[in-house]
């Protein structure tokens, strides 16, 4: 029975793990070894059959001596194209109290709302010495 990929960014992913280990001149058992991730589990990450939570991918970062930040990027957990919401998502990423599910639930809300800032019309900003005040204003005329 052949098995249904992840999906192209976790395919990706896998090859971009793949090509940093080879070149790492690390094997697979001793890239588990070191990251305390298990041989077959980091195997499947490499087929793209896995998705890896991002403490695994800090795991990985941190023994292929890579950047985390590249790694989310390759996942597709970061944007690579804004800084100011990389260094947002790389804190909520990097907090190390919240569980993996509440990382991603903060993560999804986030990104949600910037959806819909960006795609929110702007605001028009009236300039307070041209509006006509209208408490106090002399109704008188309005018969005339």
């Amino acid at each position: 029975m052949a098995k249904i990929k992840v999906g192209k960014t976790v395919s990706s992913l896998g090859e971009y793990l793949r090509e940093q280990r080879v070149a790492a001149e690390l094997s697979l058992r001793q890239l588990a070894e070191q990251t305390g991730v298990s041989n077959p589990y980091l195997s499947q990450i490499e087929r793209g059959l896995r998705r890896p939570s991002a403490e695994v991918l800090q795991q990985l970062a941190k023994a292929l001596r890579i950047s985390a930040e590249q790694l989310y990027v390759q996942a597709g957990i970061l944007n690579p194209d804004d800084g100011q919401v990389r260094s947002v998502e790389l804190a909520i990423l990097g907090d190390p109290v919240l569980t993996e599910r509440q990382k991603q639930s903060l993560l999804d809300v986030y990104q949600s709302f910037r959806a819909v800032a960006e795609n929110a019309l702007p605001i028009e900003v009236l300039d307070p010495t041209t509006v006509e005040p209208t408490i106090g204003a002399d109704t008188t005329k309005l018969g005339d």
